[in-house]
């Protein structure tokens, strides 16, 4: 499994642009890759223009698949416009029990 947390600040007023861009995605994601295992995107409650994706995936392969997608060329551009700087990933190892 690939889990990351990717989080990140969009520009002021590009707020709804952000969000209307990344919940198409979302949808494109739900709708199409049973191998994605997980794909939400929240606000943070620490900024208005603070967001991050939870995204997991069966394994590194299924992930690579998911940046290949047309959607995903097509959507990621206008997301990453409207966002201050750039993202930043934090990888997760699930605690097996």
């Amino acid at each position: 499994m690939m889990t990351f947390i990717a989080r990140m600040t969009v520009k002021e007023g590009q707020e709804q642009e952000f969000i209307r861009h990344i919940k198409a995605l979302g949808e494109k994601v739900h709708a199409n890759e049973p191998d994605c295992l997980y794909y939400h995107a929240f606000r943070l409650r620490d900024g208005e223009r603070r967001f991050a994706v939870i995204e997991s995936f069966k394994d590194e392969a299924s992930e690579e698949a998911h940046r290949n997608t047309p959607y995903f060329k097509e959507l990621v551009e206008p997301i990453l416009a409207t966002l201050e700087g750039t993202y930043e990933r934090e990888y997760l190892d699930p605690l097996e029990s």
